[in-house]
Formats: C-alpha cells, structure tokens, sequence
C-alpha cells in the first residue's frame, strides 16, 4: 500500500523523549532499523549490571541462570506469549541457525525463502540446503507488489508438493513489507509446510509479535524495543523443543529448552537482563504514541524522498516504522556502487541509510524512531537530489 503522499504530514515531536537518547544530534541516523539505539535509562540499567558483576564475578554468574529465567518471564509477557517456548539468544542470526539445525532435511525437500529476504538468513538457509542435499526455492515478490494478499499469492505461488520449510521475514528488512502474517502462516501449517520466520523488526513495533502458528519465530529487541546488543528471542512450538539443538553444549544442557539454547559460559548476559528496562520504557512512554508518531514520521519521510529527489515510493504497511524507496534505473545496483552512495551521505551530509542494490536500480530505506525530525527526511532527499546529478 502507497499512502496518497499529498496528505501525508510529520507528526509534532514526542516532548517525553526529548534528551532519551544520546545520538549524534547534528547528524540524522535515519536508520534506527538496523543497529537500533540505545536509551539512556537502558544504557544506565545495564551500566549498573556490569558495575555488579564485577564486584563479585563469582556470585554474579552462581546467580545468572536464575535472573535470566525471570528477564525471560517478563520478556515473554511484553510479547504475549509463553515463556516456556521462548529462549534468549544474541540475534536473529543466532536464532536461525539454532532453527535450521533443528530441523531434520533430506536431499529433495524443498526449502522456500523470498528474494526480500535478509540477507544472512537467506545464505544460512543456501548453506543447510547444500549440506543436506535439500533444494533452496526463491519465491520473486515483485517490488510493487500492491498489498499484503499480493504478497502472499507471490510465496503460495512457490510452493508444492515438496516444500517441507519456508523461512519467511514477518516485515523484511530493507523493503518493509509484511509477508509472514497470519493468513499466510496458518495456510502454510495447513499444507504441513514447517515454518521459520523472521521477526527482527517484530518486537516492539508490532503488539503480540510472535504468531502461534509459526514453528520457529525470532526477532531482535535491540531494533525496536529499546533493548542494549545483542538481545533476542526465539519462540519455538512446543512440539519442538525437546528437538532443539543449541549451538555449543553448555553446564544447563541438561535442562533443555530454554535453558540449554541460553547459557553460553562466560558471557556478557547484562543485554538480557537490562532488556525488560526497555519495554518498560517504551510503556511509559505509551506505546500508542510512539507507534503513531514513527509511522506516521517514515511515511512523510518517503513523501519528500518522492517529492523532492523524484524517487519511486514503494508499497509499505502503514503501521511499519520505516519507508522503501527505489533508486533511478541503472543506479547503485552493485555493491561497490551502494558504499559509495552511503560514504558519501555520510561524508558530506552526516546522514545515515539503508541501501540495497538491484539490478534495476537500488532500493533506499528510511526508520523512524522518537529522536528523529523531518528536516533530517528533508536533508536526505535534498542531498540525493544533488548526488543524483552527478
């Protein structure tokens, strides 16, 4: 969906944020959605963890299997589900290879993954698919796909008789669409098609993220829900855990899920345990406003982006916190050419973004989040339409 760019309007700034974050001012990190930021009463939170841990390293780690079970708990409320079927993990990344390792293939099965997919995920998925003889399945959606039921017709379109897993994104990365959602998750378990989705940007942006019907669900609290790195979550279907496989074997195998997939020796857990300061502030903060306020943000930034740099808006859900938009034909579709584009905003803009390449022209992404303004959106689309002249 394109919302009629004419009557799109930034939303006044959130007074209760200001001074929450500690962001470079005189700069515009309009991409919150990849490496997040971290609030000041989070980082203090976690600033204290660590001052106790190192007053007593023995006693802090005799303690931690104990505090990291109750962070889950409460994790695990703020995203309505059972924390019994969920474990911390350091990020997505993490979380899908614990899931694929989990998962038994044979040579023949068909995995299906999307061309929006994440990167990293979509080589994991191409590196289990070559172990095991299974067959990697690109499901194409098309860019200017209208909707959401054009996006699903896409992925169903893909899948057969010999699909046994499809690893979807719940809102891709750099192109901000929904495609796990839960029509097309309940028709995937229907065909008995096992299903693993990435929810990175899930948590935090999205009330009750993790959908029941999804085998295994992951997403990141880092991005979103004001949590410190490397925090996230991997919520498994009962019918799993026992099969899960952690990672490396640790002291707390023995316990199995959750537990085995979270302890990992000597490990910064003070991410984990700072991470339910995060939702809280985000309650405080009341969540409605600041859902409203960052759509509402991303979808003004695509309309200067549009208006002023002449860009091609792309279709986007309006409740996600972040915008796409395509680059000129023929521009930035390699990756030498994409780092070029991003060194020089920041070089002489101090703006950051999110850039892929494509073969027709590369794709921009704008986030949202308290701390930003729209003359930050203005500067970007000013700065394009210079460079784009060059």
């Amino acid at each position: 969906m394109i919302d009629d760019l004419s009557t799109v309007e930034p939303p006044a700034p959130l007074l209760v944020a200001e001074g929450l974050f500690s962001v470079s001012p005189g700069d515009a990190h309009l991409n919150h959605g990849s490496y997040g930021a971290v609030p000041v009463p989070v980082q203090r939170v976690q600033e204290r963890l660590r001052a106790e841990h190192e007053l007593d390293p023995d006693g802090f780690f005799a303690d931690l299997p104990d505090r990291i079970a109750e962070a889950r708990v409460r994790i695990a409320a703020e995203l309505a589900t059972d924390p019994a079927r969920l474990a911390l993990v350091t990020n997505v990344t993490e979380a899908v290879a614990i899931a694929l390792d989990s998962i038994p293939f044979a040579p023949g099965d068909r995995i299906l993954v999307t061309d929006h997919g994440y990167g990293a995920v979509n080589q994991a998925v191409a590196r289990k698919a070559a172990e095991t003889g299974a067959e990697l399945v690109v499901a194409e959606v098309p860019l200017d796909a209208p909707d959401e039921e054009a996006v699903r017709e896409a992925v169903l379109a893909a899948v057969d008789g010999r699909t046994t897993v499809a690893v979807l994104d719940r809102i891709t990365s750099l192109t901000a669409r929904t495609v796990a959602a839960p029509k097309l998750l309940a028709e995937l378990r229907e065909r008995g098609v096992t299903t693993v989705v990435d929810g990175a940007h899930a948590p935090g942006m999205l009330p009750a993220p993790v959908d029941p019907n999804a085998d295994f669900w992951f997403g990141n609290l880092h991005k979103w829900a004001f949590a410190p790195r490397a925090t996230g979550v991997l919520a498994v279907r009962p019918e799993w855990t026992a099969r899960v496989r952690p990672l490396a074997l640790s002291w707390e195998h023995h316990r199995g899920f959750p537990a085995n997939v979270e302890w990992r020796g000597t490990c910064d857990y003070t991410p984990w345990l700072a991470a339910p300061a995060g939702f809280e502030l985000l309650r405080g903060l009341g969540w409605e406003a600041v859902a409203a306020h960052n759509a509402a943000l991303a979808a003004y930034g695509r309309r200067v982006l549009v208006e002023r740099a002449g860009l091609r808006p792309l279709p986007a859900s309006p409740e996600v916190w972040m915008r796409a938009v395509r680059l000129p034909a023929g521009r930035f579709g390699t990756e030498t050419e994409v780092r070029a584009l991003l060194a020089e905003l920041w070089r002489r803009h101090g703006i950051r973004v999110a850039v892929r390449p494509g073969p027709d022209g590369g794709v921009l992404r704008v986030s949202a989040q308290l701390y930003n303004r729209a003359a930050e959106y203005e500067r970007l689309a000013d700065a394009l339409a210079e460079l784009l002249k060059e």
